[in-house]
């Protein structure tokens, strides 16, 4: 008994389980509330308006109509690469209206990476918190797959398109 509740307590101090225990400002200051995309499937996306990958932007908007019975895509616009994401969320979310016509989640600018990590993707990327994988973020556009019930599946480095086989593939 005194075992199995020494291990509970480890769980619960490594972080949350899953990812339906974060809340994160949109990018218009709304809340997005990740316990609402429980039996969903979550891609979650560090994007950049000045990017070479930056034309994903286009394909991630196509998967979200393709799949968005099944599938939530929330974008996080960093800028961790390059200083390839300078502006404000007003201007993050303007580039990509204008350009992209995106109707996927956007979230708030964060540090995907570092010192000022931000919680959710600290959580993404080490396998302590999220007790699945450890993972790295190399570039924009790294995308992280998220099943149903909110464990990561998969993590897809930048040069994987988000319509690619490589992802339709978790979601037929």
């Amino acid at each position: 008994m005194i075992k199995a509740m020494m291990i509970a307590l480890a769980l619960f101090a490594a972080g949350p389980a899953t990812i339906h225990q974060f809340k994160v400002p949109s990018i218009e200051g709304q809340t997005i509330d990740f316990s609402k995309f429980k039996g969903k499937k979550v891609l979650i996306v560090n994007t950049a308006s000045k990017c070479g990958y930056t034309p994903q932007y286009a394909e991630l908007e196509q998967l979200h109509k393709a799949y968005g019975s099944k599938l939530v895509i929330v974008g996080f616009p960093a800028n961790n690469f390059g200083g390839q994401e300078p502006g404000s969320n007003a201007e993050i979310n303007d580039f990509c209206q204008k350009n992209y016509g995106v109707s996927f989640v956007m979230a708030e600018k964060v540090s995907v990476k570092g010192t000022d990590i931000h919680p959710l993707f600290k959580w993404l990327t080490s396998k302590a918190e999220n007790g699945v994988m450890d993972a790295e973020i190399k570039w924009n556009f790294t995308k992280f797959l998220l099943d149903e019930k909110g464990a990561l599946l998969a993590v897809f480095p930048s040069k994987v398109k988000p319509m690619g086989e490589e992802i339709i593939a978790y979601l037929k």
